[in-house]
């Protein structure tokens, strides 16, 4: 009977069905392996690895492999082994799977550590350095544009603005053609670049560079962007439209930002909603944001449910509660750095708001009583009252000896200027006649 190494001697080769063999039992260790990850961790990392070492070239199981193996790694927070799992999975996505399939995993794994190790900022940015070294043969233009998001990303949280400059330079010079003009079948990418480079100006409170690149975004017409793209461009757009105490604009703003993170499932929808609320109260507007349909059903929600009674209380102008909500819910409110930029105008408009209902009965208060009114000292109260009268929106003046404000009626004082406007009328028509007479 002939030996193995005889059988070699006549190069027999391994036949289809062998091969067949081999590649169901890879398939087979392979899901195995998959079964042993709720239960057996270092079971299913071994099983994996078998799973590598069965191939005699590169396949698509290899491929799958690894990338169970750079997820369990990560998961056990063992970086230095993921990442060299990961070096080595990226060396099949030139011949061994396809340029679409490799792409949508290593986008997968790419949001999956992103998620996992989201403070890990250096690991975060040598994962998506390897991501680029790699792509630099695989030459796959999608895969760069996603990964360079990412790391601009990186570089935008932890305030390392000259280098997401250059990378948003590169993504810019992407979308372009060669005569430097925006390509515009390349608009969906554009938004993304917008958005991520919007917020970047928002947290550097650029004002004049955000509005231009705002107005920019909005005339991209030839997109279909993820609703998350749009949820941050009109979110930053309405914290910029609050800079400039554009209280409309900004609802608009931040109605469309709620809705289009609403659609996302993301998160923000309800950071947006607080926004949108207190955008509302600033433009004094009696309509409850509330009342509407896309927002009712966030009504009860435990963080929304402080903002709609604060708004209640603003619109009855119940100053006491209203501050009695604001101290019992820093947390949920005063904690927002951006909300709390705003608080004070809040708290202006509804003492304003009492200050005048309170006022209109009398010619003549007392400072003393209209501080305890408003719970506020006599010298915020003597300023408010100064602008008010500086406004227009209060007829009279301050006793500074008496600590009395003095209202006077406007009507009658129109009247007074008219009488005055008269007699000066006539003064002038009977000295034109007296110069008449001595000429």
């Amino acid at each position: 009977m002939a030996s193995d190494d005889d059988m070699e001697d006549y190069g027999f080769d391994y036949s289809d069905e062998e091969q067949e063999e081999q590649d169901i039992d890879i398939e087979n260790q392979y899901y195995n392996s998959k079964g042993m990850i709720q239960t057996n961790l270092e079971g299913a990392l071994a099983g994996f690895t078998q799973v590598v070492e069965m191939e005699q070239e590169k396949t698509e199981w290899g491929f799958k492999a690894l990338k169970q193996t750079v997820k369990l790694y990560c998961q056990m927070g063992r970086y230095k082994e993921m990442m060299d799992a990961y070096r080595k999975m990226l060396t099949y996505i030139k011949s061994a799977v396809t340029r679409n399939y490799s792409e949508k995993c290593i986008s997968n794994i790419m949001d999956y550590v992103s998620s996992s190790v989201s403070q890990n900022f250096s690991l975060l940015q040598e994962f998506y350095q390897t991501t680029l070294r790699a792509n630099e043969k695989a030459k796959n233009e999608r895969l760069w544009f996603k990964t360079n998001l990412k790391l601009c990303k990186i570089y935008f949280d932890v305030g390392e603005y000259a280098r997401m400059s250059k990378i948003l330079k590169e993504l810019h010079n992407s979308c372009k053609r060669e005569d430097g003009t925006y390509d515009h079948n390349k608009g969906t990418q554009l938004l993304e670049i917008y958005a991520i480079e919007i917020q970047m100006y928002t947290k550097t409170k650029n004002n004049i560079k955000l509005k231009q690149l705002y107005k920019k975004s909005l005339t991209v017409k030839s997109a279909i962007p993820h609703p998350r793209i749009m949820g941050i461009i009109h979110e930053c757009g309405g914290k910029m439209h609050m800079v400039e105490h554009q209280w409309v604009e900004a609802t608009t703003d931040f109605f469309e930002a709620f809705k289009n993170y609403d659609e996302a499932g993301n998160q923000r929808r309800i950071q947006c909603l607080k926004y949108l609320v207190l955008a509302n109260m600033l433009m004094e507007s009696e309509v409850n944001p509330f009342d509407g349909q896309e927002a009712k059903s966030y009504k009860n929600d435990p963080e929304i449910l402080v903002m709609t009674n604060l708004i209640a209380a603003y619109q009855r102008n119940e100053i006491l509660e209203f501050e009695e909500i604001l101290k019992n819910n820093r947390g949920t409110i005063m904690d927002d750095p951006f909300i709390r930029n705003y608080i004070e105008d809040l708290l202006r408009n509804i003492r304003t708001q009492v200050l005048l209902k309170l006022i209109k009965p009398y010619t003549r208060i007392k400072i003393s009583f209209i501080s305890k009114e408003l719970n506020v000292p006599e010298q915020d109260v003597e300023q408010l009252l100064v602008s008010l009268i500086l406004d227009n929106k209060i007829q009279g003046h301050i006793d500074q000896v008496n600590r009395i404000l003095e209202c006077y009626d406007r009507s009658k004082g129109m009247k007074k200027y008219n009488v005055v406007d008269k007699w000066n009328t006539q003064l002038k028509s009977l000295y034109k006649t007296i110069c008449k007479r001595v000429a």
